[in-house]
């Protein structure tokens, strides 16, 4: 009879349930309606219906927002993005990193103005946070300051980061009032450069992480994850959620409904 050590076994076991996975990951997200779209120069940009009419809404708002990547990278990861709209302000300034803009103007990070709630090239974005009410025109006086500090606008790559969720998870970490818990499948958010201790983009707890390619996470938004490569494996008891890489969150949908401050503050 052959022994087989116990690490090779180890191995082997690993390896199979990768194999045995990735075909699962797949067919979900083939039914989920989340694949990336097929053809980004028509695919659309019009609003999914999440954002507030800025005409109607004099208050202050800021939301964040994900959406499955373009092309290839939509099988594995999302972008996120940041918006906000002052009090009595016409309309919403988006904040994100593109990786393409940097070859052409020396910065990956834009800040413009567009539907905070638009298709991103035919993916619908999900909602992540909705905070409104007073004292919200502070948080987004410190978000603009939070961005004057990103450390990474010429620089950007795809895996491991620094990518335009490692950019939004900074921002989120400078204001941890917004309480934000990112996709599993925000690849990048965990990227912290030479720095391997910080704590998590909620700002509810604390994270350990190499380059953003090994790691793990524990918080009262985030649950519990564990970073491998770059891809991460969780789970929250707040949302009765898992969390697994290609797939995203499964669990019970998010509750959209705005969050005043006060309220948050009093959590």
């Amino acid at each position: 009879m052959t022994y087989i050590p116990v690490t090779k076994k180890k191995r082997r076991f690993g390896l199979a349930l990768v194999v045995a996975y990735l075909p699962l990951a797949v067919v979900y997200l083939t039914f989920s309606g989340q694949l990336p779209a097929s053809d980004w120069r028509t695919a659309s940009r019009e609003p999914a219906g999440l954002a507030p009419d800025p005409a109607a809404t004099p208050e202050a708002v800021v939301q964040v927002y994900s959406a499955r990547a373009v092309s290839w990278r939509g099988w594995f990861g999302v972008h996120t993005w940041i918006a906000v709209k002052p009090a009595n302000a016409a309309e919403f300034t988006v904040h994100e990193v593109m990786g393409w803009r940097l070859k052409r103007t020396g910065t990956a990070l834009v800040s413009r103005n567009r539907a905070a709630d638009g298709y991103w090239y035919g993916n619908r974005p999900e909602l992540l946070a909705d905070v409104r009410g007073p004292g919200v025109d502070a948080l987004i006086g410190r978000i603009d300051a939070a961005i004057k500090e990103y450390p990474y606008p010429d620089r950007y790559h795809v895996w491991p980061g620094p990518n335009s969720n490692t950019f939004v998870a900074f921002v989120l970490r400078q204001v941890p009032e917004l309480r934000v818990d990112l996709p599993p499948t925000a690849i990048g958010k965990d990227f912290l450069g030479w720095r391997s201790v910080h704590k998590t983009p909620s700002g509810t707890g604390g994270q350990a992480n190499l380059l953003g390619v090994l790691g793990v996470s524990a918080g009262i938004e985030e649950g519990v994850e564990v970073n491998v490569l770059g891809l991460n494996f969780g789970v929250d008891p707040k949302s009765l959620s898992i969390k697994l890489p290609v797939v995203g969150r499964l669990g019970p949908a998010r509750d959209d409904t705005p969050v005043r401050l006060e309220a948050h503050a009093a959590d």
